[in-house]
């Protein structure tokens, strides 16, 4: 199925398949890391507002219960990733109708995910708080916080699903409009939630499901107006279960990633716990502040992925080894700012969120200690979003693997063993570093061996 394109849609598909590397990586790419700094905010809005409340073991009890909320990104990204990659690679050769079925077949995955995740976990609550690190003062705020997010779980998985989805068409700016949206929401209904009603860590976890809600409701928004490039039509809503395989390709290495970093939070948080709970307080702040930096090479990635995936589909592999390094280069000065800032204002940006002199003291030691991240993760993350792109899942699955399994969870209890707690928080620098390396040496070597294939069937005919 092919249709005329619109001015709006022409000029989608000429920054994806004309503009040049680096203005195509900002066009892409700014919006998104605004829209995610807009994330940072709906991350740390819980944190700021619970810090009110002057108690360092509920605030450590929203730490605590992350990993919960990654599972949920993780679920996101697996039908999102798979489902923007076929996506972007079907537009990309002209197979519009294709991209239409990905699209609903998404929309169909992510409610029957959602629902069995908020399932299992309510049935499985209290063991899962336990595996979660949760202890005496914690363990109740803990159970209260999850228990939201897991009834709500529809919600947060088709934000964050149906914002990835309508990035793969280019559509960047109807996406950043329900990240704004959800943001405001949460930051109207926080306070609302954890003072008005008197709800505490309960309310924050409520404000958040509305919010996401609101999002997610924003997305389906410019769909049903007409406003994307893509339309939903009734003739694509039974499932096509060669697209969901094809999804899961492509969406399961995808969030194995998140997963597993979920895992090493579990891990983290269970030896962090050695040290007293107001140092998972303490480092919780911490990951908060770090998101900044982590949404900014995540919203590079993710703008990223569509030029990969729609130059792939076009067979341009030149194109695609240029925007990887204009990604990269792009990515990191900017990382290099913020390790600059967040270096020098430690203990000024933890104390925003606690009074604590000892939460403050550990905080700024964990967040200058973790800055050494930043210029590794951004070309890790680049690397992996162009493979998934790519539609080579098994690529970004070995990145995954090695960066968790192998490097970063032995890391972790090898070097607390030897240097107990400056071990612990140096083991995520000392992985990303090695990762960087291999990550850019593995694709880098994929696109010579497509370029010589397709020099190869060029000289042939």
């Amino acid at each position: 199925m092919e249709k005329e394109m619109s001015g709006e849609e022409d000029r989608r598909i000429r920054v994806m398949r004309d503009e040049t590397p680096v203005r195509a990586v900002l066009k892409m790419g700014i919006p998104l890391v605004l829209g995610m700094l807009i994330m940072v905010l709906y991350n740390m809005v819980d944190t700021f507002y619970i810090g009110l409340l002057h108690d360092d073991y509920q605030l450590a009890a929203v730490s605590l219960a992350y990993p919960v909320m990654m599972i949920m990104i993780a679920v996101s990204n697996m039908v999102g990733t798979g489902g923007s990659s076929l996506i972007a690679r079907s537009i990309g050769a002209g197979r519009m109708d294709r991209a239409e079925k990905t699209l609903l077949c998404g929309y169909e995955l992510t409610g029957i995910l959602s629902i069995l995740i908020a399932f299992l976990g309510l049935v499985f609550l209290s063991p899962l708080i336990q595996l979660l690190g949760a202890r005496d003062y914690t363990f109740a705020y803990t159970a209260d916080y999850v228990r939201c997010l897991l009834i709500g779980c529809f919600a947060i998985c088709g934000n964050y699903t149906f914002g990835q989805l309508l990035r793969a068409e280019g559509s960047v700016r109807y996406s950043v409009a329900g990240m704004l949206l959800g943001t405001l929401a949460n930051i109207v209904l926080d306070p609302l939630f954890i003072f008005t009603f008197d709800l505490k860590v309960r309310g924050a976890a409520i404000a958040t499901v509305l919010g996401n809600l609101a999002g997610a409701f924003c997305s389906v928004y410019f769909y049903l107006r007409g406003k994307s490039l893509l339309r939903m039509r009734r003739e694509y809503l039974r499932m096509d279960l060669s697209l969901v395989r094809e999804i899961f390709a492509v969406g399961v290495p995808a969030s194995l990633e998140t997963l597993l970093t979920a895992s090493t939070y579990v891990v983290l948080n269970n030896l962090a716990v050695a040290y007293g709970e107001l140092t998972l307080a303490a480092m919780g702040i911490s990951q908060k502040l770090m998101s900044l930096g982590s949404y900014i090479y995540q919203g590079f990635a993710a703008g990223m992925s569509p030029l990969m995936g729609y130059n792939y589909g076009a067979k341009n592999y030149g194109r695609m080894r240029k925007i990887l390094k204009a990604g990269i280069l792009v990515t990191d000065a900017v990382e290099l700012v913020v390790m600059a800032v967040f270096g020098l204002f430690a203990p000024a940006l933890i104390g925003i969120f606690t009074e604590s002199a000892e939460v403050i003291r550990i905080g700024s030691r964990v967040l200058r200690r973790n800055l050494f991240i930043l210029p590794f993760v951004g070309a890790i993350s680049s690397t992996r979003a162009s493979f998934q792109a790519m539609g080579k899942p098994m690529y970004a699955l070995g990145i995954t693997l090695t960066r968790q399994i192998v490097l970063y969870i032995p890391l972790l209890m090898l070097l607390n063993h030897f240097f107990g707690f400056d071990g612990l928080i140096t083991a995520q620098p000392l992985t990303e570093g090695i990762m960087m390396l291999l990550s850019i040496l593995l694709l880098t070597s994929c696109l010579d061996r497509m370029e010589g294939k397709t020099e190869k069937f060029s000289s042939r005919a």
